[in-house]
């Protein structure tokens, strides 16, 4: 039987979430007011045009919207770079989902699609950082395989410490 991670690898089909979702690669800057509203209510950093846009204009391809009807009901932000050991890296910037929509498998398939397309493009690792208070988030990312790595203390803005969270994709 494979594990969560082992299933993203290979393609294997999750659980589809219980409300009718279509998954969208990122298709420019139509959604971006959304995706912009939807972090900013979701997530406790604030981010400015340029921060959104400096992923999704330079990694479109790992970024992806839920859509439920013309609704955004979540979104993930990835970028993939090379690190100074010449790893190839991916990293998740913001995962969120609209409140209604919660508890219906919609942050996983995100992560999940984003891994594969990670994993597609040849990155080695992927990581992120998350507040030590948001558990909803770590028991979703440890689900998927991630391991925390280190804590970084008062590294948010709120004071609140984080995780780094990585998971090898390869070795």
């Amino acid at each position: 039987m494979l594990n969560t991670r082992d299933k993203l690898l290979t393609g294997e089909q999750l659980p589809e979430p219980k409300v009718e979702i279509v998954y969208e690669v990122y298709g420019g800057e139509q959604r971006l007011g959304d995706i912009m509203a939807l972090v900013d209510r979701d997530l406790s950093e604030p981010y400015n045009i340029f921060t959104y846009r400096y992923f999704l204009n330079n990694w479109p391809e790992l970024c992806f919207v839920a859509l439920a009807g013309q609704d955004i009901a979540g979104v993930v932000v990835c970028k993939a770079e090379r690190d100074q050991d010449e790893r190839y890296c991916g990293y998740i910037a913001m995962l969120a989902v609209e409140t209604d929509y919660r508890h219906h498998g919609i942050g996983t398939k995100l992560v999940a699609r984003a891994i594969q397309a990670m994993h597609k493009l040849g990155c080695d690792e992927v990581a992120l950082e998350t507040e030590v208070t948001n558990q909803a988030a770590l028991r979703l990312y440890e689900r998927l395989g991630f391991m925390r790595e280190e804590r970084l203390m008062r590294y948010y803005l709120n004071g609140v410490d984080a995780f780094r969270l990585k998971l090898w994709l390869t070795g």
